[in-house]
């Protein structure tokens, strides 16, 4: 048994060792297919370097060598592809054999130190060939290249030519440098056939250049230098012409302008249309057509400037009379005011408030009248600008509106306290024509008994009526005192007017079923009891009770003799 765990023990750690030394063996291999493909990549790379085009093109380059110039360019160009060949591709063939030798030995990682190395002087080496192809195709393919250049400067070249023959005369006297400039191209274009003839390629591009930005500015100046002129020379100063002259019409009428500062701006603006005049016929256009476009916005808001002030004089004379007329009147109220001032404070119990208000509203007043009369002086004096004076009117005018408003709670206050005085005297009469009444009905109707209640109503309004003719004889009076004591006299005279009419009618009714009742007196005892209870309750001057206690018998004798007594009692209220 211990046999056989044995030998099973020793067949796993053989397997196990096959096993990695198959895994060592096909690692390697791979590594080493991986490096090699790597290798072959870069002598394909390396071969594609050796077979550029570049001899090629410098035979090209050897065909148009024309002057020494660029017979130097040649030979250092043929001088880096040698050494590109001979020494730097040379090299890596070195680099690819020892690295061949480093792989072959399994040194692996020398194989890819070397690999990473051959890698770098490959890249240079293709970087130096792209470089030097490129220098030589900028000479090899100048031609075609600049020419198509050319061809389509020239073209553009003969579109301004003709669109400023075609319109010479808007340039005025800018046309004959323009004519030098394209003078100038012209002469920019030989220099490129004479270049490209002896084959002076270095300077082509220098020219071409020149020409692309020449040309470029010829088409601003074709397409500005008309609309320049246009406004340095006819448009603003026909705008500076019609401002001085409404400038100078306006001073003669009266409107006080110093403020816009004309006269110096107007020939500043000039001096700045001269050295812009200037800069256009050395063909500097640069910010002209703004500096044009700034003056004349300038001036257009001249125009505007003029317009508001002839508007502003025209409101300034339509409103200030208006103004004038209602603080004449705002000023002959509050005089007036003032001057019955002590009278309404002997007659009225002014309180601190109402005092505070007038006040306030004749200091405002006392302000208001001052200013007014500097804005006067300074329109006369043409101190300052009628805009300026029409907005001072404007806020002038909604304080006096205010001030108006505040002078109007006082009047109001006043008022009040006169019309309360008055409405009291008026009420005092009507209250004792209603309390003449109740004495008068409570006389024609003769109760046997009055009661004490109606008594102690009647003693409550006359006092109060006296109260009335007390607060009206005091001086000052005490408006809200007395229009207590009003609506005091009035409820206590209403109640007693209540109290006589209803009283009366009760009285009346309680007899009146008593006298009814009467008839039935004979027949039956029982209401001739209950009939004599209800005249001694009226005679006693409890009519009410008697009242109920006669419509109860009554009741027994003819059913619904109730609701018939009602609408006697209501056709009496009636």
């Amino acid at each position: 048994m211990e046999d056989a765990n044995l030998l099973i023990t020793l067949t796993i750690v053989a397997a196990t060792v096959v096993i990695a030394i198959v895994f060592f063996v096909v690692f390697f291999e791979n590594r080493k297919r991986k490096i090699k493909k790597q290798v072959n990549e870069l002598d394909t790379e390396k071969n594609l370097i050796a077979s550029t085009p570049v001899a090629s093109e410098l035979a090209k380059v050897e065909a148009i060598v024309k002057n020494d110039k660029m017979e130097e360019k040649y030979q250092y160009w043929q001088q880096r592809f040698d050494t590109i060949k001979g020494d730097r591709l040379t090299k890596i063939d070195d680099m690819i054999i020892d690295l061949d030798l480093s792989l072959n030995a399994k040194n692996y990682k020398e194989a890819k130190v070397k690999l990473a190395q051959t890698e770098l002087e490959l890249y240079k080496a293709k970087e130096a060939a792209d470089h030097l192809m490129d220098e030589i195709r900028e000479i090899t393919i100048s031609e075609e290249k600049y020419r198509s250049i050319i061809i389509k400067l020239k073209a553009k070249y003969r579109l301004l030519s003709k669109e400023f023959q075609d319109h010479k005369l808007d340039y005025d006297g800018v046309a004959p440098l323009i004519d030098l400039q394209f003078e100038n191209i012209e002469k920019r274009f030989l220099d490129f056939e004479s270049v490209m003839e002896n084959n002076e390629y270095s300077e082509v591009v220098h020219i071409v250049k020149a020409l692309d930005s020449m040309i470029d500015h010829m088409e601003v100046v074709i397409e500005e230098v008309p609309q320049l002129v246009l406004l340095a020379k006819q448009l603003i100063p026909k705008r500076i012409e019609d401002i001085e002259k409404i400038y100078s019409e306006m001073v003669n009428d009266d409107y006080p302008l110093d403020y816009l500062n004309i006269p110096y701006n107007m020939e500043e603006s000039k001096k700045n249309i001269t050295n812009i005049m200037d800069r256009i016929r050395v063909l500097n256009l640069e910010e002209c057509m703004f500096e044009l476009k700034t003056i004349l916005d300038y001036l257009d808001s001249l125009f505007n400037d003029f317009e508001k002030e002839k508007l502003a004089r025209k409101n300034y004379q339509d409103r200030v009379s208006d103004f004038d007329q209602k603080l004449k009147k705002v000023n002959k109220l509050v005089e007036d005011i003032d001057l019955q001032m002590d009278d309404i404070r002997n007659m009225y119990d002014l309180t601190d408030k109402d005092l505070e208000n007038l006040n306030q509203v004749k200091e405002n007043l006392k302000a208001m009248n001052k200013s007014y009369k500097e804005m006067l002086s300074m329109v006369e004096g043409k101190k300052e600008p009628y805009s300026v004076i029409m907005k001072d009117l404007e806020k002038k005018t909604i304080l006096l509106q205010q001030l108006e408003e505040n002078l109007d709670v006082s009047l109001k206050s006043l008022g009040s306290m006169y019309d309360d005085e008055v409405r009291a005297k008026e009420q005092l009469d009507e209250i004792q024509v209603v309390l003449k009444q109740c004495k008068i009905r409570i006389r024609s109707y003769k109760l046997p008994i009055i009661s004490n209640n109606y008594f102690v109503q009647l003693s409550e309004a006359n006092e109060s009526i006296l109260e009335i003719i007390k607060e009206l004889e005091k001086k000052p009076i005490e408006i809200k005192v007395l229009n207590t004591r009003v609506d005091t006299a009035r409820d206590l005279v209403l109640k007693l007017f209540n109290t006589t009419n209803d009283m009366i009618r009760t009285a009346q009714l309680a007899e009146m079923a008593i006298v009814y009742g009467n008839r039935y007196r004979s027949d039956n005892e029982t209401i001739h009891q209950g009939l004599k209870n209800a005249e001694i309750l009226f005679y006693k001057g409890n009519y009410h009770d008697s009242l109920k206690n006669g419509i109860r018998i009554l009741e027994m004798m003819e059913p619904g003799i109730k609701e018939s007594i009602l609408d006697i009692s209501n056709k009496m209220a009636d």
